[in-house]
């Protein structure tokens, strides 16, 4: 797996993997009126629960994730690293899922991580899975102060960054870190579409 030299300032950390209920908590608040997120889950209580797992099965233990305090956090996934959980993680993931949103949603969600796998490009690349500011901080600058250390460390190795943006109003945020628009498509007909970015290093 790629290494990069990431030269955060004071106010962010790399996340450990005891944080995975706080970088749940953050992308849950940040991701409530995400009309991706919304479609897949169908409600909004489940998402802590889910993007939680989600960091502590995956983006913890195989990536790279960052925490601003409990008001932002990113996860992250380097060339080299699969995206394939082991079964217990599949389980309690899968089980966390049913329980919260029902089987529909595990059917959506399995679905949409079909076809994003199937859409994401095949050149290496840093992968960011989400990006979330709580809705009490949005407006302070944190998701620029997440974000510019990563950017900055794949420009210093030569590396893209590719991403799915779920929602229309932060098509702006993302071209305005250098991201370009690659394509819509739709998780499965019908749903809210993604936007496929792809970021070429500076």
């Amino acid at each position: 797996m790629v290494e990069l030299l990431i030269r955060l300032p004071d106010d962010i950390r790399h996340a450990d993997r005891v944080d995975w209920r706080t970088i749940g908590a953050i992308t849950g608040d940040a991701f409530q009126d995400d009309p991706v997120s919304r479609w897949i889950f169908g409600n909004r209580r489940a998402m802590p629960a889910i993007f939680g797992r989600q960091a502590r099965h995956l983006y913890l233990p195989r990536g790279v994730c960052h925490l601003a305090g409990d008001s932002g956090a990113t996860m992250w996934l380097l060339p080299g690293a699969s995206k394939a959980v082991s079964p217990l993680a599949t389980l309690d993931i899968g089980f966390h899922m049913t329980r919260l949103a029902g089987l529909a949603a595990v059917r959506r969600g399995m679905a949409a991580e079909a076809e994003m796998t199937r859409k994401r490009p095949k050149e290496p690349h840093a992968y960011l899975f989400t990006i979330g500011v709580r809705s009490s901080a949005r407006g302070t600058g944190l998701g620029h102060a997440l974000l510019a250390p990563m950017l900055a460390a794949c420009d210093r190795a030569g590396l893209p960054a590719y991403l799915e943006n779920s929602n229309p109003r932060n098509h702006g945020f993302y071209a305005g870190h250098g991201f370009a628009h690659m394509e819509h498509f739709e998780p499965v007909p019908g749903a809210p579409p993604l936007e496929a970015m792809w970021r070429e290093p500076r």
